[in-house]
């Protein structure tokens, strides 16, 4: 069976958009799959934010939020990356990929099995390989990141965030409630702890720690009590906030290792 270079991501928040743009600079054809509304922190390594800005770059690729399906062909001409917030099966049935990559890392029961398309590969816990997709990766830090797993699942979930400079879940603002978001600061400001960064209902979000914010969600997106919605890393670098992180280019390391895997089977 030939399969195709076309490349159908589920997701484009910052570690989908990591593996994007492994995979667009190793000559793969890709569109993204995603919501209506986007709810990622790091909007500035997320080619999502086509949806909030019409086209968006991360580190010199392009991305456009693609209204009419009709028009995917001609922007892939174009060689930039359709972003479409159709239904993901009227996205198949015109750009017909062979290679699915589940990106989302949304801890939920999958909607597919390893038949969806000719390659299926899933990133983190609850996509058991073997049976959702041919190869799921690890995203867990630690020693197994990006490690490819043939039979089983990847570590579950703990919910607390991996360790920078000695800070975990420090470096993460949550919503206090359910509401509207206003934002007094904006990706790449310098922060002290104790410091406003943003509201929700008028209720203020603080900084737990000194750093350099390096991500925060769209102010369009009416949040719930605990989302997840700003990111505070302490290394306090600029260039840290616009650039993909380091865990980002591992796990987009073992997607492109599983697809030629697959590919020379």
């Amino acid at each position: 069976m030939t399969v195709s270079k076309r490349v159908l991501v589920r997701s484009g928040g910052d570690l989908a958009s990591a593996v994007v743009q492994k995979l667009y600079r190793c000559g793969f054809e890709i569109v993204i799959s995603e919501l209506e509304q986007p709810q990622m922190v790091r909007r500035t390594v997320s080619f999502s934010n086509a949806v909030y800005e019409g086209d968006y770059e991360v580190e010199g690729i392009r991305a456009v939020h693609v209204k009419d399906l009709k028009d995917i062909s001609l922007y892939l001409e174009q060689k930039l990356i359709p972003v479409v917030t159709d239904s993901e099966l009227e996205i198949i049935k015109v750009y017909k990929p062979d290679i699915f990559i589940d990106a989302t890392l949304s801890k939920k029961p999958v909607t597919y099995d390893k038949g969806y398309m000719p390659i299926v590969i899933g990133l983190g816990p609850e996509i058991i390989a073997g049976r959702d997709a041919d190869i799921v990766i690890e995203t867990c830090r630690g020693h197994d990141l990006g490690r490819l797993i043939f039979d089983g699942v990847a570590k579950p979930n703990t919910s607390i965030p991996g360790f920078i400079d000695g800070y975990g879940k420090e470096r993460v603002l949550r919503a206090p409630c359910d509401g509207k978001i206003e934002t007094l600061k904006k990706i790449g400001d310098t922060v002290k702890k104790d410091e406003i960064i943003l509201t929700v209902n008028g209720k203020p979000v603080k900084s737990q720690i000194n750093g350099v914010i390096r991500g925060l969600i769209h102010p369009s997106v009416t949040v719930n009590k605990g989302l997840k919605i700003g990111d505070v890393d302490p290394r306090g670098s600029y260039d840290y906030c616009f650039t993909i992180s380091d865990k980002g280019r591992n796990i987009a390391g073992g997607v492109l290792e599983a697809i030629l895997i697959l590919l020379n089977e």
